[in-house]
């Protein structure tokens, strides 16, 4: 299913499509590279099972994909999933420079209603693509589905940070600076006002974990960086 389900979905769809050719740029200046760092936390405990098949559910350009396999060093094949077109249009496109780039494949479809098989992955990965879901219970709901049992769960996103000072820097930085660098740097504003309005107004970790517990998933973590303004939740579906 390619189309997005809701209104919502469809104008978060063209606001990705817009900002792709500056997607993989602006991630890495918006965090002074730590997203980097964070995607390789989530992939080595994704990657528990030997020679894994993995889901990255909203792949966009296919960063993720790409550092699992390599992280893998080949011993993974990784499926990528995104909505938006133009981003996986760029995520093939890099696949021929990508190292063991021919581990990975992408196809364009929504992550509430994948066009997969049940029970065929021993991993689902996700990074910060949870704010951008306009119904959280379904998006867990098809990544239980698609997992082996046993099989496990692992995503990133950005929250608001628990108060403090840290709290305060990061609200300077992120509500007030950041969607002027965006603006700056991909001419559009109104995507990166989006992004830091979409963490001001998302879940608490504590709400999004109650979430994937319902849909079914067991022994539940949250991994915690930079005062809590990146969580990572795991979690197993269990035999």
């Amino acid at each position: 299913m390619s189309a997005a389900r809701h209104p919502r979905d469809q104008a978060v769809q063209s606001m990705f499509d817009r900002i792709a050719g500056r997607y993989d740029l602006l991630n890495r200046v918006i965090s002074f590279r730590l997203d980097t760092w964070w995607r390789a936390q989530a992939i080595r405990t994704v990657l528990s099972a030997e020679n894994p098949l993995v889901i990255d559910l909203g792949t966009g350009t296919g960063d993720l994909a790409f550092n699992a396999v390599k992280i893998a060093n080949g011993r993974a094949r990784i499926i990528g999933l995104d909505f938006s077109l133009q981003m996986v249009r760029l995520a093939q496109s890099k696949r021929a420079k990508a190292p063991h780039g021919s581990s990975t494949a992408f196809i364009q479809g929504s992550a509430m209603a994948a066009p997969l098989r049940e029970a065929i992955f021993d991993g689902a990965m996700t990074a910060f693509v949870l704010r951008n879901v306009s119904e959280l219970p379904l998006f867990f709901a098809e990544a239980y589905r698609v997992l082996k049992p046993r099989g496990k769960f692992v995503s990133l996103d950005m929250f608001p940070p628990t108060s403090g000072w840290f709290a305060k820097l990061y609200s300077i930085y992120f509500y007030r600076m950041m969607p002027w660098i965006g603006g700056l740097l991909s001419n559009d504003r109104q995507a990166y006002q989006y992004l830091s309005d979409s963490v001001r107004q998302f879940h608490s970790p504590e709400t999004v974990a109650t979430l994937i517990s319902e849909a079914g998933f067991k022994e539940l973590a949250i991994r915690k960086f930079l005062c809590g303004a990146v969580c990572m939740h795991v979690a197993v579906k269990p035999s």
